[in-house]
């Protein structure tokens, strides 16, 4: 009974949320600015209860979808922030596109079920794994504004994000660093107390995962060295930006979705 209404609870959240993002990505030129503002403060309030209502039901659930979910929602949560001290930064029509995207997918694909936790600090790990992922897509997604904007500069247009070049370049490193600090932190937690996380005698295992993640380490370290050193800039970072956040995608995400979806083994 107790699950029965956990489910339903969820589902309702998550319609919500929906209808929120998608009323904020469709009607955005025609909704007035406070109102719209609106729409996806409550989209993004209910996006945070149904991902809760997920991580902490019993049982708790969790997969690739999830992890998708809780980084779109930290992306929007980054811009709320920003939107307070750069209130000409224009992204709210595509941040809304992806915040209904990511809610319907976690809707179709809800993850596994987790009925034992192996150590208490098992969430500590997943949390600075996906705090990693978040700081990773809004640096991502600064850098595809960036990229719009240098577009439009070349072509004598006006910049479409309503921001200067150089400050979307600082801010997109500025999140690349602070991922790069929470990435490390996570492979270090992971190889020091796999056994602690994950159960006796499932130590640091070369899998995919943790291929995918050390290689998507590298590349990130390669790009803020090559920053700090060769002064890449304009595409060339940009592109190595998107090689590294596809790499810590296939990481957890792909992996998950490989066993979810295509194997069928939650």
């Amino acid at each position: 009974m107790i699950l029965a209404m956990s489910q339903w609870w969820g589902e309702v959240l998550a319609a919500g949320a929906f209808v929120c993002y998608l009323l904020a990505t469709l009607a955005n030129r025609r909704m007035a600015p406070d109102m719209l503002r609106l729409m996806l403060f409550a989209g993004w309030v209910l996006h945070g209860l149904m991902l809760a209502e997920g991580l902490l039901g019993e049982p708790p659930r969790f997969g690739f979808a999830p992890a998708l979910s809780t980084t779109v929602w930290l992306v929007l949560a980054v811009y709320a922030i920003e939107s307070r001290l750069l209130p000409q930064l224009q992204a709210q029509w595509a941040l809304a596109g992806l915040g209904a995207a990511a809610v319907l997918l976690s809707e179709i694909f809800p993850g596994s079920t987790y009925s034992h936790v192996a150590s208490v600090w098992l969430p500590l790990h997943w949390a600075l794994g996906i705090a990693s992922y978040g700081l990773f897509a809004a640096a991502v997604a600064h850098g595809w504004l960036m990229q719009r904007s240098e577009q439009a500069m070349r072509a004598g247009a006006q910049s479409a994000a309503g921001v200067p070049l150089m400050t979307l370049e600082r801010l997109t490193f500025r999140f690349v660093e602070a991922g790069f600090v929470l990435l490390s932190a996570t492979l270090l937690v992971g190889w020091l107390f796999a056994e602690q996380l994950y159960g006796q005698g499932l130590a640091w295992k070369w899998n995919h995962k943790t291929i995918f993640s050390v290689l998507a380490w590298l590349a990130f370290a390669t790009l803020l060295v090559g920053r700090a050193k060769l002064g890449w800039r304009g595409l060339r970072a940009v592109r190595m930006l998107y090689a590294g956040s596809g790499l810590l995608l296939l990481g957890y995400a792909g992996s998950r979705f490989v066993l979810e979806v295509i194997l069928n083994r939650l």
